[in-house]
């Protein structure tokens, strides 16, 4: 199953974490879904239905899931959020090196897990990121990373409470087997995740690459 679009990894000064997912092409159609680790260690998923919950809640380990409509918007560099409690907004920046470089890798190949897995140790160099592992559920999953940029401010309330300024991911999140960059970044990607559980939903294919 393949999932084509943006995880955007956000730290602010509350302690409060924030990865959203933005899938323009995934086997479910276009939906956004975000996850959310507060200062105390609760982890909870904000998904659009019950069927992208259910399956996101499958790969991941949350505490709570809710199903809210999400909505994300992007002009220019600020991207915004409206999740729920969760109002987010951010900004990018220029690229660097690193993102220059992704860029420079042509999409057909970045999507293979072949790929994933051999840039799975160059990954590591960054602390908590992994670009392949074991899921939930017995499911395996490669991201394909394609373009980076840093995240270079924030505004966000949960449940109408400031949660401050932006501030490095850290501790890293504990959703799955790897976290985001412990600098907030926003990552171009197309994640694969292998699954035993039968037809997709729908009965249809994998997105393209």
């Amino acid at each position: 199953m393949r999932f084509d679009g943006w995880i955007a990894g956000i730290g602010t000064a509350s302690g409060t974490r924030v990865v959203l997912g933005h899938w323009p092409r995934s086997p479910f159609g276009a939906f956004s879904d975000v996850m959310v680790e507060h200062a105390d260690g609760e982890r909870l998923l904000l998904a659009p239905t019950r069927e992208t919950g259910d399956f996101v809640a499958a790969t991941y380990r949350f505490d709570r899931v809710r199903t809210v409509p999400v909505v994300v918007g992007a002009a220019g560099p600020v991207w915004t959020v409206a999740a729920g409690p969760l109002d987010l907004r951010f900004t990018v920046g220029r690229r660097g090196p690193l993102g220059l470089l992704l860029r420079a890798v042509p999409g057909p190949l970045a999507a293979l897990p072949a790929w994933a897995a051999l840039v799975d140790l160059p990954a590591r160099l960054l602390p908590g990121v992994r670009t392949r592992g074991s899921a939930g559920g017995g499911r395996r999953e490669w991201y394909g990373a394609r373009d980076l940029r840093p995240v270079t401010g924030v505004a966000a309330a949960f449940d109408g409470s400031d949660l401050g300024p932006l501030a490095p991911v850290d501790p890293p999140v504990r959703f799955g087997f790897g976290s985001v960059p412990r600098s907030p970044a926003l990552v171009r990607v197309t994640t694969t995740v292998e699954t035993d559980a039968g037809p997709l939903p729908g009965g249809g294919a994998p997105a393209a690459p």
